[in-house]
């Protein structure tokens, strides 16, 4: 007899994925796991299976409250941080300089007395914003054109597809480089429209493999036999099926954009001072390497270090919670 995870966990498909309850086992199980005699079945909402699931993957439930943490602090970086971002460069603050980590400045000062926590939780604003914009705007972009382009076919998929192949052999850093400095000197509403144009298309791959395998199941048969025209088919009952590998995707595009923002501020390329993102703060800091000045690099470099591996982390757990079959 099968145990109650093993009947929960069973793959299932509805109408579109939008099946409001699945029959699950009760509780009510022995000491082996195994059903108890005549237990009656309960109903479980496919939000139920994913909650339970995901709150398995302990790893990524920890990736989650540390992201959480990183946004709340720079959301609130005004109100969090010790000290002025940008403040009056007077003997005061100019003789505190150079002063490793302390009671009283906790990850130490800059070269002109700055202090280096009040910069990184700033800097966290600029940084984690880029890659949450980027990676909602990009899978947008890529869902929707990878939709149409998986479900209409012919002529349409052929050119979206050739499209797509374009923009994904195209050089990022190079165009990120030319682009940024041409158009907004670094703004950060220029690298967060470039990033936005250039990372869509690894989702429009995968919605497309997705569109076309799900467009030849019975439920999507079914609804175009009903009359349900091609965009109420897309958006009831193949979009809800997708759901999971493009919010797995969203959230690494989330760090690949924050990658690739540092990347490009440590080579000078991107948001130029006096904006602080973790990214310029590394490059400013780059020459201390070696020295007794080498803590500046640190916190920076920590704070996307974890922030990355958090995103990762979170990702791994979207994917087991969203796949019914998972073991983990």
């Amino acid at each position: 007899m099968k145990t109650g995870d093993e009947l929960s966990d069973a793959p299932r498909e509805g109408l579109g994925g939008a099946e409001p309850a699945q029959l699950l086992p009760s509780p009510q199980v022995d000491a082996e796991g195994e059903l108890a005699a005549g237990a009656e079945p309960v109903a479980r909402t496919q939000w139920q299976l994913f909650r339970r699931r995901f709150f398995r993957h302990k790893v990524a439930v920890a990736a989650l409250i540390l992201l959480v943490l990183l946004y709340v602090c720079a959301l609130f970086a005004h109100q969090l941080a010790p000290y002025d971002l940008h403040p009056k460069l007077n003997i005061d603050v100019l003789s505190q300089a150079r002063k490793g980590p302390s009671a009283k400045h906790w990850l130490g000062t800059d070269e002109l007395g700055r202090d280096q926590l009040t910069r990184v939780i700033y800097g966290g604003r600029i940084s984690l914003a880029i890659g949450l914009t980027v990676a909602i705007a990009a899978t947008v972009i890529g869902t929707l054109i990878g939709m149409i382009a998986g479900f209409f076919g012919g002529w349409t998929d052929q050119g979206l597809s050739r499209f797509t192949d374009l923009v994904l052999v195209i050089p990022d850093l190079a165009v990120l480089a030319i682009a940024g400095k041409e158009l907004g000197n670094g703004s950060v509403p220029v690298i967060i429209l470039i990033l936005a144009a250039l990372y869509w298309t690894y989702l429009a791959r995968v919605v497309r493999g997705l569109v076309i395998s799900l467009k030849e199941k019975e439920f999507v048969e079914a609804a175009r036999a009903s009359g349900a025209s091609s965009f109420r088919i897309i958006g009831r009952h193949i979009l809800p099926n997708c759901v999971g590998p493009i919010t797995v995707a969203a959230t690494l595009t989330v760090a690949t954009a924050i990658i690739t923002e540092s990347t490009l501020s440590f080579l000078g390329f991107g948001v130029q001072s006096p904006t602080v993102t973790w990214g310029n703060m590394l490059s400013q800091s780059e020459g201390t390497v070696g020295t007794h000045l080498s803590y500046l690099i640190y916190a920076p470099g920590l704070a996307i270090l974890l922030t990355v591996l958090a995103v990762n982390f979170l990702g791994d757990g979207l994917r087991d919670a969203f796949d019914p079959q998972s073991k983990h």
